[in-house]
């Protein structure tokens, strides 16, 4: 058996790795999955860089960011397998929730007019809105911003984007300090459950076939361990084929909320995972049956075209300058040849569409892409 360790965060999507370790799926494939519990992304991200773990469930575009070098020295990440597409969802304070469309089920269904009426919201209570993001490098902010973007709102002048651990957006919802929060299940379930706030948003509805968590490794492990990552790469797509079907759902809602996992409770983690969400407390679910995808549609496959729309989004958001050394390390991040070697035909779609607003997105053009937002703020 070779001994393999993989740090993860207590989330709803971690589900492929909790179900390789917990179901055999590693163990068949000669691999002794030790999965080691963190609290932060940048947790999870110093751990896999300074050599602690050999992989991780990580943030896509954090694995593209750590790449570039925008948070420490560059240290060349891969991501040669998906965990995941969309799974999150944005949670409001009842004080801004108020501002939106009574019909709670119309606010996810419409994410257009949602967007409007939060732009509305922010100028009635005339002061910026706080909202909780899991990492400055996260879908969550990239997503977020997108969306807002397009109703007239800055997010770096209209609002305050709080950086905090996905396990403590609950609280810092409870105590006011964030007005609230985008990240992925079950926390948003759970502060619904708790009457602190309403579900305004779900990340499937914005970018329906989202690019969320990866499994990332160092490229140097990566390059020297060949057969000991095609072997975690085929362990795992069998996992994702496990948790997908749904009448593997109560079970893996179990074993998710083991204390050692996600720590909450099984009917909560199940609502993600079955795609039926309570947006308000005492509200019916509301079904959303691509909430989170784990395995249909090439769900495991990586596309070169994420990481080359994840750096377009660094580009206009003055997180990095635009270069060509910049960009081709984007593209390198993920690597569907990796993919390919171990999962042979399960090759994903690389195109990156199915954005709330129709914007089409071609990698050969981002410069093009990228102007296009400050042509139509203006």
């Amino acid at each position: 058996m070779t001994p393999l360790s993989i740090a993860f965060l207590p989330l709803t999507d971690s589900a492929v790795l909790v179900a390789a370790k917990e179901m055999g799926f590693a163990e068949a494939a000669g691999l002794d999955l030790t999965l080691v519990r963190n609290t932060s992304w940048a947790t999870v991200r110093d751990r896999l860089v300074y050599g602690q773990v050999q992989a991780a469930h990580m943030l896509a575009p954090l694995a593209v960011a750590v790449t570039l070098g925008l948070s420490q020295q560059p240290t060349r990440l891969v991501a040669p397998f998906r965990l995941g597409m969309n799974g999150n969802a944005l949670t409001l304070s009842h004080e801004f929730a108020a501002a939106l469309d009574p019909v709670l089920a119309h606010r996810v269904e419409d994410p257009v007019a949602t967007a409007h009426d939060f732009a509305s919201a922010i100028g009635m209570h005339r002061r910026k809105p706080i909202i909780g993001v899991v990492h400055r490098f996260s879908s969550h902010a990239l997503m977020l911003r997108y969306w807002l973007a397009f109703a007239g709102v800055d997010p770096d002048r209209d609002l305050t984007l709080r950086v905090a651990p996905p396990s403590l957006m609950v609280e810092a919802l409870r105590t006011g300090e964030i007005d609230g929060f985008m990240a992925g299940e079950p926390w948003s379930s759970l502060a619904v459950d708790e009457g602190l706030g309403q579900i305004a948003a779900f990340g499937s509805r914005l970018w329906r076939r989202g690019v969320e968590k990866v499994l990332a490794a160092r490229a140097d492990w990566a390059e020297a361990n060949p057969e000991v990552l095609n072997r975690l790469l085929i362990a795992l797509d069998r996992s994702a084929a496990w948790c997908d079907a749904p009448e593997n759902r109560p079970a893996l809602a179990r074993l998710l909320a083991a204390p050692n996992y996600v720590n909450q409770s099984a009917a909560v983690i199940e609502r993600a995972l079955a795609g039926r969400l309570v947006l308000g407390q005492g509200e019916a679910p509301v079904a959303e049956a691509d909430f989170l995808m784990l395995h249909r549609e090439a769900a495991t496959a990586p596309a070169i075209d994420h990481g080359l729309w994840i750096y377009s989004q660094f580009v206009r958001w003055g997180m990095i300058e635009a270069s060509e050394t910049a960009r081709a390390a984007s593209a390198a991040v993920f690597r569907p040849d990796l993919y390919r070697r171990a999962v042979p035909g399960r090759d994903g779609a690389g195109a990156v569409g199915n954005f709330f607003d129709g914007r089409p997105f071609d990698p050969d053009r981002i410069e093009a892409y990228v102007e296009s937002f400050a042509e139509a703020a203006a």
